[in-house]
């Protein structure tokens, strides 16, 4: 999924379901920040006091917290890397199958995100809750697939049923295989590593598209492949459908975040706009629209417009976009009331969130090598 349906979707929902608008505002953030938290490696210019940090090579330290990296570089086609945040926030294990890569492959709404989101709405951590609300979602756009290098993603035949908007990649591709016609599929896998849905391109996270694709469904891998017939406004419907349950209940556990003065009926009117055809830009355009319309929000709301810099501002007061924008920053500096900002309640949460990963894919008979003890 992408920023429509990440932030602003969830943004929707959780007004609708009686969120107070700051509260709605920090689930929303947390939930697309997943794909935006690029930092992995944080030095501290000072020790701070009263902070969780680590020390590296002497130094305070703020260290794998990343949710998200380019998936064209060298340097993240590593098991570390994959396993540690493709995997664990964008293409959760369904743990099904005989063999290692095929428990790997992502499925909807399958145990191991499900214990992580039960235990999240526990606690009263709005950041740490809608961090949670990424993976689950993506686990129905990206079901099918593996967050790691792996013979699961090697797909053939990928087309569109439907007309896609405004995706130049797409143009592309559709000129090229009228150019290479019978050899695309060959040349396309030379160039795109069955990493992800790489080969499938951005299709899983078009929320109107109907596609499909040829994959090996066998156990053994065999030379017979199957066809998948994708719709995607089923998958986000369902997708959604979920998320306002879990809304719901965390504010029934919590109800000191729920907006009183404020009663939404009309969900049916967000499904549609969910689902709505339209090129990126255009769908955040018809969200934005709904907010002002349905009342969820008013214009001068800062939740109105998503800041993918707001939680690092409020956090260092030395934040610079183009320092910050590293996989690693040095001489950071942390800014007044830094242990409750938002960013640090992020970076507190992907640390609790990966021991949960790896344990819960463990008792789920999934054993992923890794850097945490766990049980």
């Amino acid at each position: 999924m992408k920023k429509d349906a990440h932030y602003y979707a969830v943004l929707a929902f959780a007004r609708a379901c009686g969120f107070k608008k700051e509260a709605a505002h920090s689930v929303a953030c947390a939930s697309q920040f997943v794909d935006d938290a690029k930092i992995n490696h944080i030095i501290l210019k000072e020790k701070p006091a009263n902070i969780e940090f680590e020390t590296i090579d002497e130094k305070p330290t703020f260290f794998n917290m990343a949710t998200c990296h380019s998936y064209f570089k060298i340097k993240t086609f590593n098991f570390s890397a994959m396993t540690n945040n493709t995997c664990a926030f964008h293409f959760v294990p369904g743990c099904e199958g005989s063999s290692f890569v095929k428990k790997m492959r992502c499925k909807e709404n399958k145990q191991v995100i499900n214990n992580i989101l039960r235990d999240a709405k526990e606690d009263d951590d709005l950041v740490k809750f809608g961090m949670v609300l990424h993976p689950f979602a993506d686990t129905f756009a990206h079901q099918g697939f593996s967050g790691i290098l792996s013979k699961v993603n090697d797909i053939r035949a990928c087309e569109t049923k439907t007309k896609v908007a405004g995706l130049i990649t797409h143009k592309i591709t559709q000129v090229l295989k009228w150019f290479w016609k019978k050899k695309f599929d060959k040349l396309f896998d030379s160039g795109m590593p069955a990493y992800g849905h790489g080969q499938a391109m951005q299709y899983p996270d078009l929320p109107y598209l109907k596609w499909s694709y040829k994959y090996d469904y066998s156990d053994e891998f065999s030379d017979k492949p199957k066809r998948s017939d994708n719709n995607n406004k089923d998958r986000f419907q369902k997708a959604f459908e979920n998320i306002k349950e879990h809304l719901e209940e965390y504010l029934s556990k919590h109800p000191e975040y729920k907006d009183d003065n404020f009663n939404f009926t009309d969900f049916d009117i967000l499904y549609k706009v969910l689902i709505k055809r339209g090129s990126d830009k255009k769908r955040i355009k018809n969200w934005k629209k709904l907010l002002l319309e349905t009342n969820l929000l008013l214009k001068s709301d800062k939740a109105y417009k998503y800041d993918e810099n707001l939680w690092l501002e409020q956090a260092f007061s030395n934040f610079d976009k183009k320092k910050f924008n590293n996989r690693k920053v040095t001489n950071a500096v942390l800014a007044n009331k830094f242990n409750k900002s938002n960013w640090y309640k992020f970076y507190k949460a992907v640390k609790w969130y990966k021991k949960k990963f790896f344990k819960y894919c463990k008792e789920q008979g999934l054993d992923i090598p890794n850097e945490y003890n766990v049980d």
